[in-house]
């Protein structure tokens, strides 16, 4: 029942973690306890997806012993990882929080370095990603052709699209709020793996810095992935159709 005093401090610039969450029953209160115990006071929203493992009552639970810091969002049912953020993103913004993170309840996304997040976007960026590939390959508990097909993914995103990013399919990430805010999410075209690329793309070209922070991405223990055949065939051809029309933007 207590809040950090670097959290009461800091106030006018804080800082809002959003888990979109889906039968996380197994990796919800640890990752709600280790993201509480920063030092930083970042806040928590889940946004849960109708999750019929109970994960939104384990939430419910947490939200009381943490005074405020927890928050909970709950949709009927499977609406796609995009719309869950956009969701989130907009109730961040209309409770002026300054700084934005995405992350996975898996733990694949380590909380221990939401602070180097924070500090690059703080400091230096207006977006940062905590990148896998930045120095080299840095993946844990994948197989080999997992890691092949996210790695290459990343390449072919950047031949199609010249941004000159090495990671960018990751979901580690935090935003300046200014960032969010030139954005029209009406116009989100993606939902599932694309979502990702689509909006560092769109960061992108609206010519915002952006710093890759290097991460180890190591893979859920706990839980299903939410990984399908639908969600890769949506990146590899959604990259296209970002960058036709980005270029049919240009010359309307």
């Amino acid at each position: 029942m207590t809040i950090s005093l670097l959290h009461l401090r800091s106030m006018k610039d804080r800082a809002l973690v959003i888990i979109p969450t889906y039968n996380e029953i197994e990796n919800i209160s640890r990752m709600l306890d280790t993201v509480m115990a920063l030092p930083e006071g970042f806040d928590v929203l889940i946004v849960d997806d109708g999750s019929p493992d109970g994960t939104a009552e384990v939430v419910r639970q947490k939200m009381g012993e943490y005074d405020g810091r927890i928050h909970l969002e709950e949709r009927t049912g499977k609406m796609g990882l995009g719309t869950a953020y956009i969701h989130g993103f907009r109730w961040a913004l209309a409770r002026n929080y300054e700084y934005i993170f995405e992350m996975d309840c898996d733990f694949s996304h380590d909380p221990n370095d939401l602070p180097r997040l924070l500090e690059a976007v703080q400091n230096r960026a207006d977006l940062a990603i905590g990148s896998r590939y930045v120095r080299g390959v840095n993946v844990v508990n994948w197989p080999m052709s997992r890691v092949l097909l996210s790695y290459f993914a990343s390449v072919y995103v950047r031949m199609v699209t010249r941004m000159p990013i090495q990671d960018s399919t990751a979901g580690f990430k935090c935003y300046n709020r200014k960032v969010l805010e030139t954005l029209n999410f009406n116009k989100i075209q993606f939902v599932g793996y694309a979502f990702q690329i689509e909006m560092k793309f769109k960061v992108w070209l609206k010519g915002f810095k952006i710093e890759e922070v290097p991460v180890i991405f190591t893979d859920r223990t706990e839980g299903e992935s939410k990984m399908s055949r639908g969600i890769i065939k949506e990146a590899i051809f959604g990259v296209v159709k970002l960058k036709l029309l980005s270029l049919i933007s240009k010359n309307v």
